[in-house]
């Protein structure tokens, strides 16, 4: 142990990097593998016979002690020495754990009786996860926790319909530790598996040279047309953010690249963030990954993954071809040209990256044609990416075998927020079980709203927007599938849609201000005002508060219905989208003075609403397809001879 000056400036000891630092690295990897071979099941070829909460407490085993060593006390502060304290939190949490792994078959048997060997390492294993997910996360989602737990000891003291059953602190500590609706439940057994699974195809991406390749086909797709640097932000936050599990990650992960750029182009500072927000949110809205939420959301519905990504797949796209168009008309309103030739990679460079898409086409191949689970088909892809890279890499660079092995290490350090957000999610569930909260606040909600679906539907989205501010993807997704989507399902909405609908509004909390954690993270990278990043990101993300309305009250925009109902609805959808965004621009071919702009717009919703959305909502939407085509006619022929050139 060598001492350490801490930050109030008193001595302190410690390990050094030299030690702690391999051993946080084999943890990772341990992690990793062991997730891998859960997935392959590698456990049955071996002759072990577990539980699956055994295999999930043995994430924890290697999650917890490494969250401790690399996660400083004092969130964003550099770590250089591993202080004692957190070398005996470590320690505790390895003991807790493994205690609970190897006795699992005993214990699970003995929650009721409560014994001191149950509800003491239980106990300390929920102190240890809250500790490690405040340090990870900061203390919101632990608030939060921690008033469900203290709501599970004294629900009798509250009145009304929310009253809940009080429930023994040592039941509960032990119950929250080994049974299969606490800790050790359904959302760590998807982190466990399928989010460690795709995290590592993430990796093996940007180890690899991928993220670059992406970033550099979009700079060739999209670079030589006006405004070409906004569009760049939108392909390629979208491409990176379908695989990233959080939207602040990919804002900091594809930003530093982009909103530069935008800038260099002369688009206003707190834009050029707001563009580059609003397209890493939507990465967690596009399949395949949806921030992990896609297998967690087909596990709570008990329907195919595909299922999930067939519906989420339309929203998502108008969600992108909302924000590409409206990047593209502001370029045009301010004149912005194409991004320079020096500036663009050249296309024979970029071929040599098409053996990233090879990955990608064995992903979807396995998911979709073969069926294979998640978990596994990410894996074999992930093998793929690996191999091909391995033999041919990218711009004459290829990466060696002890990068590939590095990146079984760099999976875990990645995913242990996850793993983190994973296992207290599951107190959350666990206290909706034992105390019956969850019915409670449907029967709530419903009431309040009267069993009026539009009250409801607008008292959810502000509830979901209310807790999902400073909460990662996974965690808004868990608290609002258990406490508003049963709501929201009781007045008769489909499933299906009412959980795509607290994900949208849930996620729009990242650029919804007061608390817009993707929009202020874009801000400090353009060097904006954070509210007016934010009121901005707004602004692009617009589709994303309408949306969700449209397919809830017709599910034909989440693929339910017969063929033509779909093909219609997405059609017009697409064409309303198109007009709001130029009324919202303020641009076409010329710029619109405030009395067409309305008109965009009124024409545009009328058209963006399905036609199975209310009775006589086919005409409402012919009406606005008519009126919006012959405005589109009458602004382009009006503007034309003052029409920009487009690059």
């Amino acid at each position: 142990m060598l001492p350490d000056q801490n930050q109030s400036g008193k001595a302190g000891f410690g390990l050094p990097p030299s030690v702690w630092r391999p051993v946080a690295d084999l943890l990772a990897a341990l992690m990793t593998v062991m997730a891998i071979g859960w997935a392959l099941s590698w456990q049955r070829t071996l002759g072990l016979d577990l539980y699956p909460q055994q295999f999930f407490a043995g994430i924890l085993f290697f999650a917890l002690p490494l969250a401790y060593m690399t996660l400083p006390a004092r969130r964003r502060t550099e770590r250089h020495l591993l202080p004692w304290y957190d070398v005996i939190l470590a320690l505790a949490s390895t003991g807790a754990v493994a205690w609970i792994a190897l006795d699992y078959p005993q214990l699970v048997l003995k929650i009721f009786m409560r014994p001191p060997e149950l509800w003491i390492p239980g106990l300390l294993l929920t102190a240890l996860v809250l500790e490690a997910l405040r340090r990870a996360t900061g203390w919101a989602l632990v608030i939060i926790i921690v008033v469900f737990l203290l709501y599970a000891l004294f629900g009798d003291v509250i009145p009304g319909r929310l009253q809940g059953r009080p429930q023994n602190w040592q039941l509960l500590s032990g119950y929250m530790a080994v049974d299969s609706n606490g800790m050790l439940g359904l959302p760590i057994s998807v982190a466990a598996t399928v989010v460690v699974a795709f995290i590592l195809f993430g990796t093996l991406l940007n180890l690899t040279g991928g993220s670059r390749f992406f970033t550099d086909a979009a700079m060739v797709a999209m670079g030589r047309f006006r405004g070409g640097s906004m569009k760049i932000a939108v392909l390629a936050s979208g491409l990176f953010g379908s695989i990233s599990g959080s939207a602040v990650a990919n804002v900091v992960g594809t930003g530093v690249v982009t909103i530069p750029m935008i800038k260099r182009d002369g688009y206003p500072a707190h834009k050029a963030g707001a563009i580059e927000a609003v397209a890493s949110t939507g990465g967690q809205l596009m399949p395949p990954v949806m921030g992990a939420s896609a297998f967690l959301m087909a596990e709570f519905l008990s329907v195919s993954y595909s299922s999930i990504v067939a519906a989420a797949l339309v929203p998502a796209v108008l969600y992108y071809v909302a924000l590409f168009i409206q990047a593209d008309l502001e370029a045009a309103r301010l004149g912005i040209r194409a991004v320079p030739k020096s500036q663009i990679p050249a296309g024979r460079e970029v071929v040599g990256g098409l053996h990233f898409i090879l990955a990608f086409a064995v992903l979807i191949y396995l998911l979709f044609w073969a069926n294979y689970r998640p978990e596994r088909a990410a894996i074999w892809a992930a093998l793929v990416l690996a191999i091909s890279s391995l033999f041919l890499g990218y711009r004459g660079e290829r990466p060696g075998l002890r990068t590939l092995f590095g990146s079984l290490a760099r999976t875990g350090h990645n995913v242990v927020e996850i793993i983190l957000i994973s296992a207290a999610s599951g107190l959350v569930i666990g206290v909706l079980n034992v105390t019956g909260l969850s019915f409670n606040l449907t029967y709530a909600l419903v009431q309040i709203g009267g069993g009026n679906a539009g009250v409801l539907l607008f008292l959810s989205a502000i509830v979901c927007i209310i807790l999902g501010m400073g909460l990662p993807t996974l965690g808004v997704y868990v608290l609002l599938a258990a406490l508003v989507a049963p709501a929201l399902i009781e007045v008769g909405i489909e499933p299906i849609a009412a959980h795509l609908y607290v994900l949208y509004f849930g996620m729009m909390s990242m650029i919804t201000p007061p608390i817009a954690l993707a929009a202020f993270a874009a801000a400090s990278i353009a060097q904006a005002p954070a509210m007016a990043t934010g009121w901005a990101a707004m602004r692009f993300g617009w589709s994303a508060y309408v949306i969700p309305v449209l397919f809830v009250f017709s599910p034909s925009l989440i693929m339910i219905g017969s063929p033509g109902e779909i093909a219609l609805a997405v059609l017009t959808a697409g064409i309303g989208v198109w007009l709001i965004s130029a009324a919202l621009a303020g641009y076409l071919g010329g710029p619109l003075g405030r009395n067409m702009r309305i008109a965009f717009a009124v024409s545009g919703l009328m058209a963006l609403v399905p036609a199975g959305a209310f009775e006589g909502a086919v005409y409402t939407d012919i009406a606005g397809v008519i009126i919006g085509l012959t405005l589109i006619g009458f602004e382009t022929v009006r503007a034309r001879p003052q029409q920009p050139e487009a690059g």
